[in-house]
């Protein structure tokens, strides 16, 4: 026993009292500490950062079980909800016409796909949901999520799409005129495949309607 309490660093007495408290005592000692965070931090932490700060004190808790502890002690963070805009179209990158010009009735698939983004609040804040469709089906065919709007978020989304559906080249892509889908990277992966490039005029997000009506 006194080898195992100077591995874990603690005391005999210490370690005697722990076990006799038990997990309860235990429990209810984190959600003391996870009411205290909420407190000192103005409910602006959600599980995520309540999970480090534990882990900083000493305990070794997990992003779900922080979760788990602020349910149980009735404690939640601060919803900001604040619109976050999703497209960029303030740029200098190049962008191509509007090819797709709101036919969204496409007779097969792989023949046309249409790409955004959108912003879904969370407990952890915002994150950001990429999500490419085909036209003809309406099918979700890539999506990726991250807590950023960088032009790799639409590039996972994109590169999911295709190694899913292998599409042939000729394919028209549209999507608006955000900065991810003008980026290089972006445009060199639509080119590498053959694809054709559409992009909303500027102020039409009824160019994207498709998109528009799928985040609701």
């Amino acid at each position: 026993m006194a080898l195992l309490c100077r591995v874990m660093q603690v005391s005999r007495s210490g370690f005697y009292d722990w076990r006799r408290r038990g997990p309860d005592d235990h429990r209810q000692a984190l959600h003391r500490e996870v009411r205290e965070i909420h407190r000192r931090k103005r409910g602006s932490y959600g599980s995520r950062r309540i999970a480090k700060e534990l882990q900083r004190r000493g305990y070794e808790v997990g992003r779900y079980q922080a979760r788990s502890l602020m349910r149980e002690a009735g404690v939640e963070a601060k919803q900001r909800r604040r619109w976050r805009h999703t497209t960029d179209s303030e740029h200098s990158l190049p962008v191509a016409p509007n090819l797709l010009n709101r036919q969204f009735l496409v007779s097969a698939p792989n023949r046309a796909w249409a790409a955004d983004i959108t912003a879904i609040w969370t407990l952890e804040g915002w994150l950001y949901l990429a999500a490419v469709l085909d036209l003809h089906d309406r099918q979700l065919v890539g999506w990726a999520m991250a807590d950023h709007m960088r032009a790799q978020l639409v590039l996972d989304a994109l590169e999911m799409a295709i190694g899913c559906r292998q599409p042939k080249s000729g394919l028209i892509h549209h999507s608006d005129r955000g900065s991810q889908y003008a980026s290089h990277d972006y445009r060199s992966t639509l080119d590498r495949h053959g694809f054709q490039t559409s992009i909303s005029r500027k102020g039409n997000c009824w160019d994207n309607a498709v998109m528009e009506r799928f985040f609701g």
